[in-house]
């Protein structure tokens, strides 16, 4: 279940292979997701738009300004 009260987590992508859902140096916004974190993954919302589930080995954490986090979560 998502809480809309969570803090917004951010991640750059790692992951150098082609792949037409995620671009290499991107930062995406990352969903709580705890069963998915207990089996290495992270919910992401990806180029489609969509949240899919990734390796957490594709990603590393971020920390951004509340005025960079606003912008990032309120693109497109």
């Amino acid at each position: 279940m998502r809480n809309g009260k969570q803090k917004k987590q951010f991640v750059v992508c790692t992951y150098r292979r082609s792949d037409e859902d995620l671009q290499f140096g991107k930062i995406y916004l990352a969903i709580p997701d705890k069963a998915s974190e207990k089996e290495g993954m992270v919910r992401i919302i990806d180029e489609s738009g969509e949240d899919y589930l990734y390796p957490q080995k594709y990603f590393a954490s971020v920390h951004l300004s509340d005025t960079a986090k606003a912008a990032f979560a309120n693109k497109g």
